[in-house]
């Protein structure tokens, strides 16, 4: 749904020539079966609403890597030994809430009392 109103607000849309890209990228694919690849996609408009479909979806995620920005931060060793350590920490403290405790089960000895006869 995100990625829907992604594709909406910037205005996406999915082209019939794109769609006959896509078949015919299908088609170099499979040498020999034109015929049923074409006949497929005309038959089963629910195959071509499919295909529609996966090509929006990559258009999204392509403009969403065209736009996002990578943001590179120079630190020093010293810096990063110390986010390495607080992550080391944090990781550790995590595994240690996962574990679950012990039970100590306490049994009671039973004292045989010596009887002299």
């Amino acid at each position: 749904m995100i990625l829907n109103e992604f594709g909406e607000k910037n205005n996406l849309k999915v082209g019939e020539d794109e769609i006959k890209s896509e078949i015919q990228k299908q088609v170099q694919s499979m040498p020999g079966q034109q015929k049923q690849i074409l006949d497929y996609y005309q038959k089963n408009p629910s195959a071509l609403a499919s295909l529609r479909g996966t090509i929006y979806e990559e258009k999204i995620i392509n403009l969403i890597k065209q736009k996002s920005k990578v943001a590179k931060k120079k630190i020093s060793t010293k810096e990063a030994e110390e986010i390495l350590k607080e992550n080391h920490e944090l990781k550790h403290e995590h595994h240690k809430e996962l574990k679950k405790p012990k039970k100590t089960v306490e049994s009671k000895k039973s004292k045989k009392k010596n009887r002299k006869k």
